[in-house]
């Protein structure tokens, strides 16, 4: 990592959701906290994940919180934010980088979406995000900052991307809505829209790296940013640094979204 993030979040303790393996962005995002001096709990879905993301953890940050939580069950979201209590008593941060869609609603046209995979990609892609805050703010009585991942699909439209984008454009209004509501407890709510990047979840798009076909000639910086890249973005709006930057949706994508193509 650059030297330049080292001890911009020395004291945090800030909790990581949606690791799924090491190409996973908010693993990027870990890594990049872990060494500005954050302490980290790790969320998982269930005992298939966890068995990744304990290996990744006891590599590389050993001493990390691991905790369950399927943000589908408000039982969970409730004994997360228990234990996070009982472990910690008071925390800075959240990093939100969770995102679900049927496969077959990523792929065709968008006026085909069911019912059942729309309300699907919404409760995890989005309403996951107040779920998550309504527990855990009050934890955050020395203010802090929840940061989510989403993805120019939310205000274009992006080949087979359908009801992801549709998602993601709630999950930014719900980012503008709970910045109005958390700020005055001292909490900013920020997001991070990243380029498209090759983890787990965009090989659910069809035709993903079709997509990024030529993609790298029609971004201002004539590339597509690295994990990494998107961790750094992530990492600022963790900090003080952006002390007065709330309800923002800060683009990591190269510069592609001002573009025409």
């Amino acid at each position: 990592m650059n030297q330049s993030g080292t001890g911009l979040l020395k004291g945090k303790k800030i909790l990581i959701m949606g690791v799924a393996n090491q190409r996973s962005i908010a693993w990027a995002i870990a890594k990049e906290y872990s060494a500005a001096g954050a302490e980290l709990a790790f969320s998982y879905q269930n005992e298939r994940f966890k068995d990744k993301v304990e290996k990744l953890v006891e590599k590389e940050m050993p001493g990390s919180i691991l905790l369950p939580c399927d943000v589908s069950s408000d039982e969970e979201i409730e004994n997360m934010a228990a234990m996070l209590q009982e472990k910690w008593g008071v925390f800075h941060g959240v990093v939100h980088s969770l995102a679900h869609a049927k496969r077959e609603e990523l792929d065709g046209k968008y006026v085909h979406t069911s019912r059942e995979g729309f309300l699907m990609a919404h409760e995890v892609s989005a309403y996951s995000l107040p779920a998550v805050a309504e527990k855990l703010y009050p934890l955050m009585s020395e203010g802090g900052s929840i940061v989510t991942l989403t993805f120019q699909g939310s205000e274009k439209v992006i080949p087979n991307y359908n009801v992801m984008g549709v998602a993601k454009a709630s999950l930014e209004a719900s980012v503008r809505y709970l910045a109005s509501d958390l700020g005055a407890e001292g909490i900013r709510v920020n997001a991070v829209s990243a380029g498209p990047i090759r983890t787990l979840s965009a090989k659910g798009v069809k035709n993903f790296n079709g997509l990024l076909d030529g993609m790298e000639e029609r971004t201002p910086l004539k590339r597509l940013p690295g994990a990494d890249e998107v961790a750094k973005a992530a990492l600022f709006l963790s900090s003080d640094l952006a002390s007065a930057v709330t309800g923002e949706v800060l683009y990591a994508d190269g510069g592609f979204n001002i573009t025409g193509a």
